[in-house]
């Protein structure tokens, strides 16, 4: 997604002004700031802001004045053990702000994380750009068969054509309808609060999205997760990349204990703890549910 001139301009003038300050600084996520991070086909995530870095962590979690005396290996001891016993408040001490440009479908699914501040591009006051999300040939696919939420096979030849000029035809001719509605050529022209009611959820919008560290971990857990619909999951790998420069060893200490970890229920433990004793168990001996069985069974190898 290139960017205007004018919309580069606007970053260069954003980065190319500093200001000395007494509060912590992380340079990792310095160098992103303003930045624009491309995502799908007109979409962005930019980092407006933050607060806090993986030192403000520890300093929550010990009640310091400071940075204190400890050492960086000890410090992340500290979130690693606040991570893995779920010790959420010191990681709440952490703020970012975010510019996010996405299409309407996808900003209904993420609005669900209702956990952060959030302002939105108004249609009522302003008229929205002729920019519409349409997916790119590898990511139409039909439904999954065996998951009701998810894509199945990847539409291929003239079935895939069909639907991509579907697409463009449906969302091009609903804005001509826009346009054709507020404009004002020998009529007074419709309300922008109701014209905008006619528009695809394929058209994009933009907001700005404020959130702790401790609710961001928590939409990442769940968007970047492989299983995640891929226009959201996008938009979560981006964020990701910027927290990881951010706070280093908390965003590593999520990767471990959130991402790459496990969680069993009761039962499962149980059946672990008799499969290590020896025991031949299977499913219908273990207690649990077909699918939780597959799931224990997916963990464990």
């Amino acid at each position: 997604m290139p960017l205007t001139p004018e919309q580069q301009a606007e970053i260069d003038a954003q980065r190319s002004a500093t200001s000395q300050t007494l509060r912590a600084t992380a340079p990792g996520i310095e160098a992103h700031l303003y930045q624009a991070k491309p995502v799908l086909d007109h979409g962005l995530v930019r980092a407006i802001d933050y607060m806090g870095d993986d030192a403000a962590i520890v300093q929550a979690a010990r009640v310091s004045y400071g940075r204190g005396t400890k050492a960086v290996s000890n410090d992340e001891g500290l979130i690693r053990y606040l991570m893995r016993h779920w010790h959420s408040t010191p990681f709440e001490m952490c703020e970012i702000k975010l510019h996010v440009k996405l299409p309407v479908f996808v900003a209904r699914q993420w609005i669900r994380h209702r956990t952060a501040n959030v302002n939105e591009y108004s249609a009522r006051y302003s008229v929205l750009d002729r920019e519409f999300y349409i997916p790119a040939p590898e990511h139409l696919a039909a439904q999954s068969q065996q998951n009701n939420q998810g894509r199945g096979d990847v539409l291929e030849g003239e079935e895939a054509q069909r639907v991509l000029d579907i697409l463009r035809d449906d969302s091009n001719r609903a804005y001509d309808h826009y346009e054709e509605m507020l404009g004002t050529d020998g009529q007074q022209g419709l309300a922008r609060e109701l014209a905008r009611m006619n528009l695809p959820a394929n058209i994009y919008t933009q907001w700005y999205w404020k959130t702790d560290l401790h609710n961001l971990f928590h939409f990442l857990r769940l968007r970047a997760d492989p299983h995640a619909q891929y226009e959201i999951r996008v938009y979560a790998d981006a964020i990701a990349q910027i927290v990881k420069d951010w706070v280093p060893l908390a965003y590593t200490a999520f990767e471990d204990y959130r991402m790459g970890g496990a969680h069993l229920s009761r039962g499962a433990v149980e059946v672990v703890k008799r499969m290590l004793a020896g025991e031949q168990v299977t499913q219908e001996t273990s207690g649990l549910s077909k699918r939780e069985w597959a799931e224990v069974m997916g963990v464990i190898g």
